[in-house]
């Protein structure tokens, strides 16, 4: 895959975006509140799915290897076995999907693009729930059932997620034109 200077630079810029999102969170557990899904969401949209996909991929390997981009400033290898790595997994994935659904019917509809948003933020918890409930029990031995980690995980960050999801689908409405079609 070739890249465009440009390209990546707009990488770049939602790679450090999301970084920042990451910075601003409030702690409430194992789980903090963070605008990494949102910076997630809208590099899909706006990159479409490969660029958005790579823009996290190199997010998450930067804090990978040592670099404390991750929430509350932590990054490094032992990062895998925190009980929140599943979700940054699942920012990947969002995105691409997200980017591939849009991008598909190249749509700037703020409706479709809210609904292509919802299902990125499905995914994240896809893959963050799963795998928050094996770290919790497998690797920190905490005996939880499934329930207690869906609520930890899940349920008190939904109404947060929802205005994530329609404050970057507003974003990306107004947005994507300009960098969809300014890309020549």
């Amino acid at each position: 895959m070739k890249i465009s200077t440009r390209e990546m630079i707009l990488v770049s810029l939602f790679t450090a975006l999301t970084a920042i999102g990451a910075f601003l969170s409030i702690p409430i557990g194992d789980v903090p509140i963070t605008l990494q899904s949102m910076f997630s969401l809208l590099a899909g949209i706006l990159l479409g799915p490969k660029l958005g996909s790579l823009s996290q991929i190199l997010y998450v390997l930067l804090g990978l290897f040592g670099v404390r981009i991750f929430a509350n400033f932590t990054g490094g290898p032992q990062s895998i076995f925190k009980p929140s790595f599943g979700f940054l997994i699942g920012l990947i994935f969002a995105s691409y999907i997200v980017g591939k659904i849009v991008h598909k019917n190249k749509s700037d509809n703020i409706k479709s693009i809210f609904s292509a948003s919802l299902l990125g933020t499905f995914i994240i918890y896809l893959f963050g729930i799963p795998y928050m409930y094996l770290m919790l029990n497998s690797v920190l031995g905490k005996g939880l059932d499934f329930f207690t980690v869906l609520k930890t995980a899940c349920l008190i960050f939904i109404p947060g997620d929802l205005f994530k999801a329609i404050l970057s689908s507003f974003v990306a409405s107004k947005l994507v034109k300009r960098i969809w079609y300014n890309s020549n």
